[in-house]
């Protein structure tokens, strides 16, 4: 039984060499890695805004509630427009010293209110009347949620028929076919136009309808991906 089992184990390990011989002489396959890139436009539908009211005062009682007041006659008038998404951004409070540094001479009051609308043009009115109470200290613009997918949808079709272009290129050249073996998606895009505007004077009565040209944003999709090189 001992010689048996012996002679068992060694036929095992014969086949083991014998395998790894044969893997050891099977040649590489050749492989490339590749990169290529889809672009797509997509339309800035959506906007977004920050309004603010900003007051100093020695009273911080008379103080508050003259910001409270302006914020909710503000808030009233966006009720006209229903497209129109706002929602309070955050107030802050802070003190106003002298020169000295140590005296407390006033205390500055600043609340904002923010919108969002895909109705560009219900946003420029409002943002036009808003501006005979509050200042605008951005307008920003960009694709919304489903503008961009959409347009990321298109970007990573024609970023997947370039990687093939390319691979069939390849492969062709070098009198061969291609099988993919791994790829890896990465989207990306331009940053979307932004109007900034630090300190607009509030109108005494109300303004005209601030000037909103959405535009385009390119939306990019880059692949990255190996292909074997078969016969």
């Amino acid at each position: 039984m001992r010689t048996r089992f012996w002679s068992h184990l060694v036929y095992a390990s014969f086949l083991s060499l014998a395998a790894v011989g044969a893997n050891a002489a099977e040649p590489a396959v050749p492989s490339v890695e590749i990169n290529a890139e889809g672009s797509a436009e997509a339309a800035n539908d959506l906007a977004t805004a920050v309004a603010y009211f900003e007051a100093t005062d020695s009273n911080p009682a008379g103080l508050s509630e003259k910001v409270n007041k302006t914020i909710t006659q503000a808030l009233a008038l966006t009720k006209d427009y229903p497209s129109v998404k706002v929602s309070t951004a955050g107030t802050s409070t802070y003190p106003i010293y002298d020169r000295d540094g140590r005296t407390l001479s006033a205390w500055r009051m600043r609340s904002q209110i923010r919108l969002e609308s895909r109705d560009i043009a219900a946003m420029s009115t409002l943002i036009g009347k808003l501006q005979s109470r509050l200042a605008v200290s951005q307008i920003n613009l960009e694709p919304a949620p489903e503008t961009r997918r959409a347009a990321e949808n298109q970007a990573t079709v024609a970023a997947i028929s370039d990687f093939r272009r390319r691979a069939q290129l390849i492969a062709d050249t070098l009198g061969r076919k291609y099988r993919i073996q791994r790829l890896s998606v990465n989207q990306s895009g331009t940053h979307p136009p932004v109007y900034m505007r630090a300190k607009v004077a509030m109108a005494t009565a109300e303004a005209a309808p601030a000037p909103i040209e959405g535009g385009e944003s390119t939306v990019s999709v880059n692949i990255n991906g190996t292909v074997e090189l078969t016969d």
